[in-house]
């Protein structure tokens, strides 16, 4: 898989903002082994920047360069935060997804979760900086995965061994056809099996 698309700037993933930039300065990450800036940049997403939803916010943010401004976003652009902070720093980064029930069972409803995929030791890896509450405990890890949400095959949910240089445009479409957030996770993009 060739790894230039997974360091571009892209419109919402854009890795050479200028606050970007200054915040990877500020952090002193440039001076870090690789390790240990993607360590230090999963905690900053994860604990620094609000999941919306949690914090029952109407605003969306839609880009990486917008939910570090705002200090808020869905899973969907905390990842691409994470992949424009992992860019910025040299770190080959992209997007993943999982299939996972709205609420309790399938009756609700699925929608899309996204995670960051991060090239680190010559490999792959997974990270969800969603966000920890209760119930919720991702970590950084290169030895076994610390996703937000374990997936329940058993109920239809799905996770997804994608690795997207740029969000699915459902993600996009999503994100930019709706002005309050409450409203947008009604609509949720899902993915569904044609069979």
């Amino acid at each position: 898989m060739p790894l230039a698309p997974y360091l571009a700037s892209s419109r919402c993933i854009d890795a050479h903002d200028p606050e970007l930039l200054a915040l990877i300065e500020a952090r002193g990450l440039r001076r870090l082994d690789r390790i240990e800036a993607a360590r230090l940049a999963f905690e900053l997403v994860r604990d620094e920047v609000a999941h919306s939803w949690d914090i029952r916010s109407h605003r969306v943010t839609r880009t990486a360069s917008e939910a570090l401004r705002r200090r808020e976003g869905l899973c969907y652009s905390k990842a691409m935060l994470l992949a424009a902070l992992l860019r910025a720093l040299g770190i080959p980064a992209g997007l993943g997804y999982q299939r996972l029930t709205i609420g309790d069972t399938p009756d609700e409803g699925f929608c899309l979760h996204g995670l960051t995929t991060a090239f680190l030791e010559g490999r792959w890896i997974r990270l969800d900086a969603r966000g920890n509450k209760p119930g919720v405990d991702a970590q950084f890890s290169l030895d076994e995965e610390r996703l937000a949400f374990a997936v329940r095959p058993e109920l239809g949910e799905i996770d997804f061994r994608d690795n997207h240089a740029d969000p699915l445009p459902e993600i996009i479409a999503a994100l930019g056809g709706h002005d309050d957030l409450h409203a947008l996770m009604k609509a949720l993009p899902d993915w569904r099996s044609e069979g």
